[in-house]
């Protein structure tokens, strides 16, 4: 079986609405760590996450732990990076053993052609605000200079401050209309991709499934409501849109 989750966002809210996310992530991997072959985090799955050379943003010792025990028992665990956790280096590979990888990515999962992407920086071309911040976050240059000039203490004060400010003033989408630009962005990639079978999303934190000929399209939750959805492919193939309580 082949999960996929999205925008966790471990450390987000007060201690104990974090702890809380925390607790319902391990059960879940706890969950999909039984029958999987392939566990893919697609995006924001921390709150905020700036790796310095030697430093780690404390907390999330239970997921770094529980992560590393899958990883170990031979469960196959990808992270294709968010908005919110972009800037990882490559402290979750040597000490968990997660892949990490920084762009959409296309796999032939279960015999099916799968495109799975966060869906943070995708059909942006009328917003230059947000590709101009797109790229200067996604800079190596900028990263590195930040992380030589800021000390690790206000780095993570600020970064925390900024994703609470980000979530706070984009609305979580109440109609499946609001997840209109994505789709068409997976219909473009249909038509340059004609043996496309699936397109997953996460960022817009809105559980739902489009059926088409030819073409499905996963949306995965937030984890702020008592029901969390999530994606599977099973050995079939079949694609589904399931429900964690």
């Amino acid at each position: 079986m082949y999960y996929f989750v999205s925008d966790i966002h471990l450390g987000g809210g007060d201690e104990q609405q974090a702890r809380c996310t925390e607790q319902r992530f391990l059960r879940w991997l706890d969950m999909a760590g039984r029958d999987a072959d392939t566990i893919f985090l697609v995006g924001d799955i921390f709150d905020f996450w700036f790796e310095y050379g030697h430093v780690v943003p404390k907390g999330f010792v239970r997921t770094l732990g529980k992560l590393a025990s899958l990883t170990d028992r031979g469960v196959k665990i990808t992270l294709i990076t968010g908005n919110h956790d972009m800037w990882c280096r490559d402290y979750l590979f040597r000490e968990c053993g997660v892949e990490v990888l920084f762009t959409p990515q296309e796999r032939v999962i279960a015999g099916r052609r799968t495109f799975i992407a966060h869906g943070d920086n995708m059909n942006i071309a009328d917003k230059p605000m947000l590709r101009l911040m797109n790229t200067c976050f996604r800079s190596k240059i900028l990263r590195t200079i930040f992380s030589w000039v800021v000390h690790p203490d206000l780095a993570l004060r600020f970064g925390k401050w900024w994703s609470n400010k980000s979530r706070l003033s984009h609305p979580k989408p109440s109609t499946v209309e609001s997840l209109g630009f994505l789709i068409d962005y997976a219909h473009t990639y249909k038509q340059q991709h004609p043996d496309t079978d699936y397109v997953i999303f996460g960022h817009l934190h809105l559980g739902h499934i489009v059926k088409e000929e030819g073409l499905e399209i996963l949306f995965m939750s937030d984890w702020t409501d008592e029901e969390i959805s999530y994606g599977t492919i099973d050995t079939k193939g079949k694609l589904e849109l399931k429900t964690f309580r």
